[in-house]
């Protein structure tokens, strides 16, 4: 199941990682206001932000979910009606554990503003020569941060390879199976692999997923 998406204002993740359960629904408008939480698939997130998150210079982060994890309905639905474009909502609050990650949106930075100069020799002999104005700090860059193309298609590639050790495992044990015997060993052997490559795989997606703690 693919995950989807939501912006929020850091202290409000923060906030939620404290009560172990996130319950913003939109800018300015709480699960209880609204009915459900706000969300995106891949292709949409960056609307949102550009539309209605473009004026906030707070911290904010993208939360990628999993919908696997939530306990609550997730309905696509039109954002208002005759719109032809759907989006996904979440119809309850979104425990910590279900997102897979919170990823940092960078902000521009603000430029420093120069002190004016204080009164200097200047004042005392109109003659003197006025000394240069210092020149504008310039904006700090922020630290570079993978893209997040690249990081959606790793993490496709992250989940073909998981289900491709299933599959060569399941192989595996239904190839010895055969070797010991012709008749119900490839059914023993190929159902063995296949437990044993979904242990394997669920114990290599946990290494690379850990639970959002509270």
């Amino acid at each position: 199941m693919q995950p989807i998406f939501h912006l929020a204002l850091l202290r409000d993740w923060e906030q939620a990682q404290r009560a172990g359960a996130y319950t913003v629904s939109t800018r300015g408008r709480t699960l209880a206001e609204e009915g459900f939480i706000h969300a995106s698939r891949a292709d949409q997130w960056t609307g949102v932000r550009d539309r209605f998150y473009g004026d906030v210079t707070e911290p904010m982060v993208l939360l990628q979910i999993d919908p696997a994890r939530l306990d609550v309905p997730v309905v696509e639905e039109a954002p208002a009606p005759g719109a032809a474009e759907t989006f996904p909502h979440i119809y309850g609050p979104l425990p910590v554990t279900a997102v897979l990650k919170a990823i940092p949106l960078d902000r521009p930075a603000t430029p420093a503003v120069p002190a004016a100069p204080e009164p200097t020799a200047l004042a005392a002999d109109p003659t003197a020569r006025p000394a240069r104005p210092a020149r504008p700090a310039r904006p700090a860059r922020p630290a570079p941060q993978e893209s997040f193309s690249r990081l959606y298609f790793r993490e496709v590639f992250f989940n073909l390879a998981v289900g491709c050790i299933v599959l060569l495992v399941g192989v595996a044990g239904l190839a010895v199976g055969a070797l010991v015997s012709a008749d119900a060993g490839p059914a023993v052997g190929g159902l063995l692999g296949v437990v044993l490559g979904a242990l394997l795989a669920v114990r290599v997606y946990r290494r690379r997923h850990p639970r959002a703690g509270g």
